[in-house]
């Protein structure tokens, strides 16, 4: 998208940006943070973020890429990191992107929760995304759907890490594998699938063996996760 000529330089419509997000960034509870889609550094990021990280903002912005690295889940990274490069290509101002992510603290051994949103803040002058801006939010601050959260990226984990183990599993072994989790015995899977004793005790030995499972509850793990049960 080409955009008309602009009154004032890209390095002013920058400042303009930044300095109107300073006056706004400590009436907002989370974590405010630029990015420069140009060399994916840090253009500006919020008091309360570099104090949570312990950090200076022109050492931020000296790390450039290694900011990702430095601070930041990569393996939780993997499933976010498409939908904002989408966002870009895309290139729509009015559009949103919200994720979760996983950041640690200055001092910290554990991770902390941040639900993330994320949006274009300033083209180029040839129309292209020059700035993104994020707002982050902490999950401690909203208690109640913490635990849940972490519920759900746990499983979303235990799925990216097992995907390729599930997809050799027939669609008869899914079968198996659902009615063996809800408790069924070999008699009664036989029965719901019009198969013998014999063959669901072979399926369910097989399904073991290619999930790499030991018991009921890992079974259990792989039926959840991929939407059996």
């Amino acid at each position: 998208m080409q955009s008309t000529s602009h009154p004032l330089s890209l390095a002013d419509r920058v400042q303009a940006k930044i300095t109107g997000l300073q006056t706004l960034a400590h009436e907002i509870p989370g974590v405010v943070i630029v990015h420069n889609n140009t060399n994916h550094s840090v253009e500006y990021m919020s008091p309360r973020g570099l104090e949570l990280l312990g950090i200076e903002l022109e050492e931020l912005r000296s790390l450039g890429p290694a900011y990702h690295e430095k601070f930041f889940n990569l393996e939780e990274a993997k499933e976010y990191v498409p939908k904002i490069f989408g966002l870009l290509e895309r290139n729509d101002p009015e559009e949103w992107i919200t994720f979760f992510q996983q950041v640690r603290h200055v001092g910290a051994s554990d991770w902390t929760w941040y639900a993330s949103s994320t949006k274009i803040l300033l083209q180029d002058d040839s129309g292209k995304p020059y700035l993104s801006l994020t707002i982050a939010l902490p999950l401690d601050t909203i208690h109640h759907n913490t635990s849940k959260i972490d519920r759900l990226q746990k499983e979303n984990e235990f799925l990216r890490k097992n995907v390729h183990r599930f997809s050799r599993l027939t669609d008869r072994e899914r079968e198996v594998l659902k009615l063996t989790c809800l408790g069924k015995s070999s008699v009664e899977i036989a029965e719901a699938l019009f198969i013998s004793t014999a063959t669901a005790d072979t399926h369910r030995k097989n399904i073991k063996k290619k999930l790499g499972a030991e018991n009921s509850f890992e079974l259990t793990q792989y039926a959840m996760a991929f939407d059996l049960i």
